[in-house]
This record gives structure tokens, sequence and C-alpha cells, in this order.
């Protein structure tokens, strides 16, 4: 037992010994297998990821080195494959132009200094347990957030597609407007790469699913364009790559700058997350294997770690290169170290071949990842749902275009108007009045047209905890009831939808219970719930509503009424 206890503590601490016992022949096969394969699409992916972050082309390999191997070891999926990542990269971009010149020095340091605060935000959240704040971001949300942020990315990569490039102000869309009555600079010849680029991927995605589409793609457009020159000829490339790995050490730490960057640094933990999430779930059904969301939040906050002490931009995991490695066959987090092995030889013996690689290939690679990213068919499924998760998506989508680059504000106001919207939900949940139908069960009135039990007696159900934000209107909407009906005597509460009473509740239940003995009138429950009896037990309100007027069932309340109301002339003619 006691070594059982220790082996345990040890997988918390180190999650990887989980899945370095099944390592063996074949599933080392495997795994080497699957991380040359994801390899071959992560260095073109890290390059133009880079890009869209607003730092040097080779950060993007830096990110794609240390923060996977980090983020395999320390986090609870085995086939997650850590990285930059379209998504992360814009937020980080966007996060850093209000303080930062873009291209500048001080831009880069700003980048890696966001990658440690990001990092840092999501181990301590792991710590804490506090996986359960995702559910703060609800799906409408979250796709309001995807889509816009999408054709975000797609557009500012039109610049780089054609030859040019945005201003990088504060507004996306009038950098965009800027380089459309510009066009008579477009670099035709980079439109072409570009073009070309695309089609090439596109065609062996359909064709030839099987082969490296990136890395073809890649490798003919850098070929060609050492061949005909295109730097000569004023195309953008991505120029001289450091040899050899990064240099490791301490970010360097603006103390006045930190506070402005957290909130910036919890919308990039929060949001890289969410990808890293969705990954992970998708990966522990198809394997079967046990997922934990607060111990991969501490894996993806030591990876992001990891690449601030690299002197890189913040990494996540990735959908894209998650999925290719499950379809490849990864066992175990080796095939992960093996991506990594590669990426490192690329940095050592390979760099000298990217040198040519053309700047509008690598926009077209970001467009087509992001190009599946968008679907628009999550607006009208969020509205059939729900208005007010139509509303909170489209509000989303909207404040997030409107205000790109800076997108982390528009998936703010969307967690902002969903906690509302739940909010004005629960404030004001359903009340309904219930008849007798003909098996004599409590139900709708309305819905079908049902009479009351007796004239005397009024039965209701309440669709919601009694607390705070809501104890005024179901005092209200009972007074407003039984003021219509001067003969009424006894009030029945169906409470089977009550699932929680809170102080605020207690207080209003007991006044009411008083008003309406006052008016003659008894309030009485059925269907309560264990966790609400014992709240009315412990406050006393279960005495002051008297034990005789709390019931199991709703038959065993209307059998009650229907002995104390035998007597009286108007019981054989129920009214409506």
């Amino acid at each position: 037992m006691a070594d059982v206890l220790k082996k345990e503590r040890l997988r918390l601490f180190f999650p990887f010994l989980s899945w370095v016992s099944d390592i063996g022949r074949d599933t080392l096969k495997a795994d080497i297998m699957a991380g040359i394969t994801v390899a071959l699409i992560a260095i073109p992916q890290s390059l133009a990821y880079a890009q869209l972050a607003g730092v040097p082309a080779y950060f993007g390999l830096y990110a794609t080195l240390l923060p996977c191997v980090i983020g395999i070891l320390f986090g609870s999926s085995r086939q997650l494959s850590t990285g930059p990542v379209a998504m992360t990269s814009l937020l980080t971009a966007a996060s850093i132009i209000p303080f930062a010149p873009w291209g500048s020095e001080q831009f880069y340091a700003t980048v890696v200094l966001m990658a440690l605060l990001s990092g840092v935000t999501q181990i301590a959240l792991g710590l804490a347990r506090m996986g359960v704040l995702l559910n703060f971001l609800s799906h409408p949300v979250l796709m309001g957030f995807i889509n816009a942020a999408a054709i975000i990315i797609g557009l500012s990569q039109f610049a780089p597609l054609i030859g040019m490039s945005l201003r990088n102000s504060k507004h996306l869309l009038s950098d965009i407007a800027h380089v459309l009555a510009s066009m008579d600079e477009m670099h035709a010849v980079s439109l072409l790469f570009g073009l070309v680029s695309l089609a090439v991927m596109v065609t062996i995605r359909r064709y030839a699913p099987r082969l490296p589409g990136v890395l073809i793609a890649v490798a003919l457009a850098t070929f060609i364009s050492s061949l005909i020159g295109f730097e000569a000829m004023g195309g953008r490339v991505v120029g001289k790559v450091p040899e050899g790995l990064p240099s490791f050490g301490v970010p360097a730490l603006d103390w006045k700058l930190i506070p402005s960057l957290i909130p910036m640094a919890f919308v990039i933990a929060l949001v890289s997350f969410v990808e890293a999430m969705s990954s992970s779930k998708i990966i522990a059904i198809k394997t079967r294997t046990p997922w934990d969301e607060n111990q991969e939040l501490i894996g993806q906050g030591l990876a992001k770690v990891a690449a601030a002490f690299s002197g890189t931009m913040p990494v996540s995991g990735s959908f894209s290169r998650s999925a290719l490695n499950l379809a490849a066959g990864a066992r175990t987090g080796i095939s992960s170290i093996v991506t990594a092995a590669a990426v490192l030889l690329a940095l050592l013996f390979f760099t000298p071949l990217l040198y040519h690689l053309p700047r509008p290939t690598l926009a077209a690679v970001i467009i087509l990842a992001v190009f599946n990213l968008i679907d628009f068919k999550a607006f009208p499924s969020a509205w059939r749902a729900s208005r007010q998760d139509g509303i909170a998506a489209g509000t989303t989508f909207i404040v997030t275009l409107m205000l790109a680059p800076n997108i982390q504000y528009g998936i703010l106001t969307g967690i902002i108007v969903s906690l509302a919207m739940f909010l004005f939900r629960t404030m004001t949940p359903r009340i309904v009045l219930l008849g007798l139908d003909e098996n004599g069960h409590l139900q709708n009135a309305e819905k079908y047209n049902l009479p009351r039990f007796h004239p005397k007696v009024m039965a209701i159900r309440f669709d919601g905890q009694l607390y705070f934000a809501n104890v005024s209107y179901f005092e209200q909407s009972v007074v407003e009831l039984v003021s219509k009906d001067p003969g009424l005597r006894h009030l029945l509460v169906d409470s089977r939808g009550i699932n929680g009473l809170d102080s605020s509740g207690v207080e209003m239940l007991r006044g009411l219970v008083d008003r309406l003995r006052l008016n003659g009138i008894e309030l009485a429950f059925c269907n309560i719930k264990g966790p609400v009896i014992e709240v009315m037990r412990n406050t006393g309100l279960l005495d002051k509503i008297g034990t005789e007027r709390i019931f199991l069932t709703e038959q065993a309340a209307l059998q009650v009424f229907k002995e104390r109301l035998a007597t009286e002339p108007d019981f054989p003619t129920p009214a409506k």
C-alpha cells in the first residue's frame, strides 16, 4: 500500500511516469515515425506563426524545441503537441502593440515577458485546481471569438501575401483599408508566390492528404525563390536564421510594465488553454486514457515558462498537430520528444536553407491553417438553442472584429455578456401554475389546459434555485398570484426545480409565510430536495413553515388537502 501511494505521489509531480513504463520496441517505432511526421509540419508552421506574432521567424523554431518537451513531460495528455499556434500568436502580437513599437527589440523582449507571465498564470490556476474557470468561457462565446479571430488572422496576412506591410496601428480594419487603398504598391511576384503556395497545399491536402503538403510547398517556394533571386526582385524573405541553440536565461523583467500586461496574460492563458483542452479531450476519448485539466494547466504553463527562458514566444497545445500526432500512431510522449529533436537538427544544420523562404508563402500557410476555424453555422445553432446564447455569440464576434487587433477585449466582452445573460435567466426563472390531469398528477395548467385541484388551493412550480438575485422576483410573483384570488387558502410550491437555497431565500420565505398567514393563506411545499430541506432545518425555517406543511410528494399533499377540504361545499366542482 505504501509503495502504491509513493508511486501515485511521484506521478503527481512527474506525470510522464504514467507513460514511461509503456515504452517498448513497438511503441518506440510508432512514436519515432509520428514525431518525424509532426516535425515536417511543425517546422514550417512555427516559422509562419512567428511572423503572425510579430517576431523573427526563428522564434518559432525556438518555441518548438524545449517547450514541446516540457509540455509533454508535465502535462496529462500523451499525444498533445505543444508549440506555436495561430490564436496565441495573434493574441500575443495584439497584447504587445500598445506597449512597444512593432519590430523593435523592446517588442521582442515584451513578447518573451508575456510568455513568462501567461505561463505563471496557468501554473497558478493549475495548482489552485481552477480548471473549472474554463466553464466561464461558454461555447457560444468561444465560437464567436474563434470565427472573428480566424477572419482577423486571415486579413492580417493579406499584406504580406501581396508583398506589403501593415501599419500595425491600434485598428486592424483601418490598416487593411490602407493596404487596399495602396494596391498600386503591390508586389506581383510576391502575390504569385503566395497564391501558388496556397494552391499547392490545397491540392495536396485534397488528393494526397498523407503527404506533408505544408513542407512541400515551403520547400518548393524556397528553392524557386533562391533560383530566381526573389529577394533581389524586391520580395521579402525570412532572411538569416541564427544557427544553434537559443540563448537560455531569465527574461528581462520590466516591473513597471508587468501590471499592465497581467490582464492580457490572463486572456492568453485562458484562450490558449481552451485549444489545448479541446485537443486533450478528443485524445482522451479516442485513446480511452485519463486526462486532468488542472495537470494540463500546469504542463502548458511550464511550457510557456520554458519558452520565456528560451527567449521566445508563448506556446500552446496545437489542435492540428496533436490530431496529426494521434493519427500518425503516437503512443507515448516520446513522439513529442522526437519532434523537438528534429527541430534541434534543423537549428543546428539546416538554417541556411531557410534564408530564401518567401514570407508570402508563410502568409499562405497561416491563411490555410485558420480557414478551417471558420464556422458560421455556429451562430444560428446558438440562436436556436437560446436567444441569450445567440446574443452572446454575436456580440463576441462583432466586438472582436471591431476592436482588432486588440481581440482580447472581444473575448472579455463575451464572457461578461454570457455571465450577464446567465444572471438574467436566474433572476427571472420560470414559475408555472399547475393543474390536475386525469391521472391525478400536477402538470402545467396553461400548456395542457388543466383545472386547479380545488378553488381554495393553488399549486405552482419554481424552476431555479432561490438565491439573493431572484428572491424578490419569487416573492413578487407569489403575491401577484394570490392577490388575484381572494378565496385562496392554501398555496402549494412544487420544489423539485429548486436545487439551492441561500440565506436571502430563507429570510424571504420567513417573511412570505407571515405575510400569507395574515391573509389566511397557508404556504406548503412538496418534492423538496435534500440539500434544500437541510438548509430549512438548520436555519429554523422548517419549524416556521411547520412540518405538517412539508410533503414528500405532490400526491401526499393533495391527499391531505382533500381531507381538509372535504366538508367544503365547492370541492366537487374544480375551478379553472
